[in-house]
C-alpha cells in the first residue's frame, strides 16, 4: 500500500548504504546513481534535490517541501518527489507582495520628482508673468479659475469621484479656504517684490510659525529638540536678509504674511477637523478649498484691480499678449499641480516624511532659480539660506522624538 509522506525543508530519509557519494542535480535531470535494478528509484519534475551517500549514513536531503510517495517493495523503497502546492503558493504571494512593494516605490519616486518639478514651473513662469504684469491680486484669481476648471474636469470624466458634501463640512472647511487664499495671495505678492530664492528663504520660517500656532490653539508644548531646531531657522533667515540684493519690506513681510496664513490652515485643519465617519480624503478636501477660495476670492479682485487680464488691457500696456497668456497658463496648471501631488503624497506617506520632502523640494526650488534667473548671491547669504535649510531638516527630524511621560 503506498503511504503519502509531507517532507519540510532539510528533512532527510535514509538511504541502503554504499560507499560515499554526494551530488545535488535538477530533478528533471537527475538520474539515479543505482543501476536500473535497485531498491532507490527517483521520478519527480521538482526543481532540485540533494543525494549524500555514506557507508556510515546514507542518506536523502530535499531541499524544498515535497510530497514523498513511499511503498514498500520486495527490492526495497520507489521515491517520487513533488513539490508542496502550498509553499508553492506561499512563495507565490510573497514574490506578488515584493512586486507590488516595489511598484509603490516606483510611484512614489515619479510623484515627488513631478511634485519638485512642477513647483519649479510654477515659480518660473509665475516670477516672469509678475516681472511684466505686475497684478498679484490678478494672478492669483487666475490661478484658482485653472485650478477649479481642472477639478472640474475631473469630476466630469470620472476621473475622480464627485464628492458627496454635507453642509457642516462646508462650514468646518470654509476657514481653510479662507486661509488657503491669503496663503497664496500673499506668496504671489512676495513673487513680485523679490527673488523667488529669497521668497523661498523667508518660506523656511513655516516651523516657527507652526509651533506658534500649535502651542496657542493647540495647546501644544513644543519639546526643547523643536524649539532649539527653530534657533538655526531664525537665524538663517535674518542672515540671508541682511546681504538679499532684492531686499524689501513688502517682499519680506509679504513672505511672512504667508507662512502665517499657510500654517494657519494646517492648524485650523486640526482645530475644526470634520467628524470622522464623515472625513473626506486629501484630493477631495483639496479641491473643495480650491473651489471655496475662487468663489470667495474672485468679487474679492474684480473690485480690488478691476479686469485687468485682457488682450486690450495687456496691448495697452505694450506686454506681448501671447506670452503673458501661455506663461499664465502654464503656471496656473503647475500651480493646481504641485499642490495635488503634494496632497497624493500626503496620503503615501507619515507627515514627518513630507516635511522632509517639503524641505529638499525647497532647497531644489530655491537652486533652481538661481540658475535660472541668474540671482546674484553673496556668500553670506548663501550661508544664511543653508542654516535656515539645515535647521528646518533638523526640526523635521526632532518631530519624531516623543517627549517622555512620568
Amino acid at each position: 500500500m503506498a503511504k503519502l509522506l509531507h517532507i519540510h525543508p532539510s528533512t532527510s530519509l535514509p538511504l541502503p548504504k554504499r560507499p560515499h557519494h554526494t551530488s545535488f542535480h535538477p530533478l528533471t535531470h537527475a538520474s539515479s546513481p543505482y543501476p536500473s535494478n535497485s531498491p532507490i528509484n527517483f521520478n519527480s519534475n521538482t526543481p532540485s534535490i540533494c543525494y549524500s551517500y555514506s557507508s556510515q549514513n546514507p542518506r536523502l536531503s530535499i531541499s524544498n517541501p515535497l510530497h514523498i510517495i513511499d511503498h514498500r517493495s520486495r527490492d526495497g523503497y520507489a521515491v517520487k518527489a513533488t513539490l508542496n502546492p502550498e509553499s508553492s503558493g506561499e512563495n507565490d504571494a510573497v514574490a506578488a507582495a515584493e512586486k507590488a512593494k516595489m511598484t509603490e516605490l516606483l510611484v512614489l519616486g515619479v510623484l515627488f520628482g513631478l511634485w519638485y518639478l512642477f513647483n519649479i514651473y510654477f515659480n518660473i513662469y509665475n516670477k516672469q508673468v509678475l516681472e511684466v504684469f505686475p497684478n498679484p491680486v490678478t494672478m492669483t484669481a487666475v490661478q484658482l479659475v485653472v485650478g477649479t476648471f481642472i477639478i472640474f474636469m475631473s469630476w466630469a470624466l470620472n476621473l475622480h469621484k464627485w464628492p458627496n458634501i454635507s453642509r457642516g463640512q462646508l462650514l468646518a472647511i470654509l476657514p481653510l479656504a479662507v486661509m488657503h487664499t491669503l496663503g497664496n495671495l500673499t506668496t504671489n505678492m512676495s513673487l513680485g517684490k523679490v527673488s523667488v530664492s529669497f521668497t523661498h528663504t523667508i518660506k523656511a520660517m513655516e516651523p516657527f510659525f507652526t509651533v506658534v500656532l500649535s502651542t496657542m490653539f493647540l495647546g501644544e508644548i513644543p519639546t526643547a529638540w523643536v524649539l532649539s531646531s527653530l534657533v538655526p531657522i531664525v537665524g538663517g533667515v535674518i542672515l540671508a536678509s541682511l546681504t538679499e540684493v532684492s531686499f524689501n519690506w513688502p517682499g519680506f513681510w509679504s513672505a511672512m504674511a504667508s507662512n502665517l496664513a499657510n500654517q494657519s490652515r494646517n492648524v485650523l485643519s486640526k482645530k475644526l477637523m470634520v467628524k470622522k465617519e464623515e472625513s473626506l480624503d486629501n484630493i477631495t478636501l483639496f479641491s473643495i478649498i480650491t473651489i471655496m477660495s475662487f468663489f470667495l476670492f474672485t468679487p474679492v479682485a474684480l473690485l480690488v484691480e478691476g479686469v485687468k487680464f485682457t488682450p486690450a488691457y495687456l496691448q495697452s500696456a505694450g506686454l506681448n499678449i501671447k506670452q503673458v497668456f501661455i506663461r499664465s497658463l502654464l503656471a496656473s496648471i503647475c500651480f493646481h499641480a504641485y499642490q495635488q501631488i503634494a496632497y497624493m503624497i500626503l496620503q503615501r506617506v507619515s507627515p514627518v516624511t513630507h516635511s522632509v520632502g517639503n524641505c529638499v523640494k525647497r532647497v531644489v526650488v530655491i537652486v533652481a532659480s538661481i540658475f535660472f534667473f541668474r540671482t546674484p548671491i553673496s556668500l553670506t547669504n548663501s550661508i544664511g539660506t543653508g542654516i535656515a535649510l539645515a535647521g528646518v531638516f533638523l526640526y523635521s527630524q526632532v518631530k519624531r522624538i516623543k517627549p517622555k511621560t512620568t
